[in-house]
């Protein structure tokens, strides 16, 4: 960690100070034991999750180091991940991969050396360090030289207990507002159904005196369908004032994302028919299940795109209606249900929506009178739950930062001031964290790992 006055009583070590090595062995064929791999690992949770159980017989290769209870499992393969947890007694004796480097503290709590390790500091020292392109790695030295502040065992012990308050208090904050987004993806489907359903402007269609809704096809109000064009383009966006065709994941749930394209090569000419241009409509024909029939509403674009082979690209014809409304209504709980029954395809990877079958979905279909009022009572309800969005994420922004500052004070001894100024008798002297380093070594040197399990601070 960065060069900085330590509180007295602490001592500046290194990871291999203060842990020992533990066992490998190849587990016996016939043995069945949870193995855990860097899968095993909830990230945001820093906890092993469901490992997989086993047969000595059908193990990996890599399935050789025994953990137990107190020990921290640091992924070597993608540090910058922080994929990380402490081992608890459910998977005491139990097998992990060699992609972990397992630290095993010795008369230290596991629990600092835990915080220790999601610290934005060892992150990105060992993040710095990875060596390898496409699967990047630390070595197990680059985790064992990792240097921290060591405060006395008392010390750890209360540094540990107000980091699991203070922590569970932010993840219980953060869990609470991941929820949120949920919340509004229902209550944007909940105004959409109201609104393709007329019950969102029931009052406003009766004050107003508008007739009641037809049933309409899609045919009925669109011009023509045009699908576009697929060359072989540059595997970078377009910019500045060149040309690129766009991506089908330009295509989301209302929303074009413009820079989801691909740049046109020079040596090829554009076409200006297949131009993507605000007001559009856009639909994905082909592609996986779950990304056909996918619809969005140009509102503005900056760059010259044009649609891809496999995007339908439409607007309703001037008069008939809002070319938004019917973007709405296509995103809406009960049309999607509708196109989904239009899709055809012999595989869920594989799926179609012809031309054909697209223009035959049965549409409810208001006065465009009704269709401007529904637009503007849309993008308002949408727009207060965009700002909430908003002010939930820079929540969780803030949560996540808070999460690393609290980690931060931790290890300059903040969190411990007064507890120090009013326990001097468990900082000092033999209770000091360089008695405690020099009894490390002692014990370090009297174990013999390969019978003698090392004492620790339980977790």
């Amino acid at each position: 960690m960065s060069e900085h006055n330590i509180p007295n009583g602490w001592i500046r070590s290194k990871i291999s100070d203060i842990s020992t090595k533990g066992l490998q062995r190849k587990p016996a064929s016939n043995e069945s034991f949870a193995y855990v791999d860097i899968g095993s690992i909830d990230r945001n949770l820093k906890k092993i999750s469901d490992p997989q159980v086993i047969s000595g017989e059908n193990a990996p290769s890599r399935a050789r180091k025994v953990i137990e209870s107190g020990d921290i499992l640091v992924s070597l393969t993608r540090p910058n991940l922080n994929a990380v947890a402490l081992v608890d007694l459910k998977y005491h004796k139990q097998i992990a991969s060699t992609g972990f480097e397992v630290i095993k503290p010795v008369l230290v709590d596991s629990r600092y050396i835990f915080a220790l390790v999601r610290s934005k500091e060892f992150v990105d020292q060992i993040s710095g360090v990875v060596q390898g392109a496409l699967y990047p790695a630390a070595k197990s030295s680059d985790v064992q030289n990792f240097e921290f502040p060591l405060p006395p065992l008392a010390e750890q012990k209360v540094i540990a207990d107000k980091l699991d308050t203070l922590l569970a208090q932010v993840e219980n904050t953060k869990t609470r507002l991941e929820h949120i987004p949920q919340i509004l993806k229902r209550f944007r489907q909940s105004v959409l159904a109201a609104a393709v359903s007329g019950r969102l402007t029931e009052e406003w269609r009766d004050l107003a005196g508008l007739p009641e809704w037809e049933i309409k096809v899609l045919g009925d109000v669109i011009g023509n369908i045009d699908q576009g064009w697929s060359p072989k383009c540059h595997n970078e966006p377009t910019s500045d004032e060149s040309w690129g065709v766009i991506k089908t994941s330009s295509v989301l749930p209302m929303d074009f994302v413009e820079y989801e394209n691909k740049k046109l090569p020079s040596n090829l000419d554009t076409k200006p028919n297949l131009r993507v241009l605000p007001s559009d409509i856009l639909t994905t024909r082909a592609g996986p299940r779950s990304r056909c029939g996918i619809t969005c509403y140009v509102s503005s674009l900056s760059k010259n795109l044009m649609i891809c082979d496999k995007v339908y690209r439409y607007r309703v014809i001037e008069g008939k209606g809002s070319s938004k409304f019917l973007a709405l209504q296509l995103n809406s709980p009960s049309v999607l249900e509708e196109i989904e029954t239009l899709k055809t395809g012999i595989s869920e990877s594989g799926m179609n929506l012809t031309q054909k079958k697209f223009r035959e979905l049965e549409l409810n279909w208001p006065t465009p009178e009704e269709q401007t009022e529904i637009v503007r009572r849309v993008d308002q309800l949408f727009a207060h739950a965009d700002r909430i969005e908003h002010r939930v994420n820079n929540a969780l922004a803030r949560a996540n930062n808070l999460t690393q500052s609290i980690l931060a004070k931790a290890f300059r001894g903040e969190l411990t001031q007064q507890w120090r100024k009013e326990n001097p008798e468990l900082v000092s002297g033999e209770n000091s964290a360089e008695a405690l380093l020099k009894r490390i070594k002692a014990e370090r040197a009297a174990m013999k790992p390969a019978n003698k399990t090392p004492k620790r601070t339980p977790a």
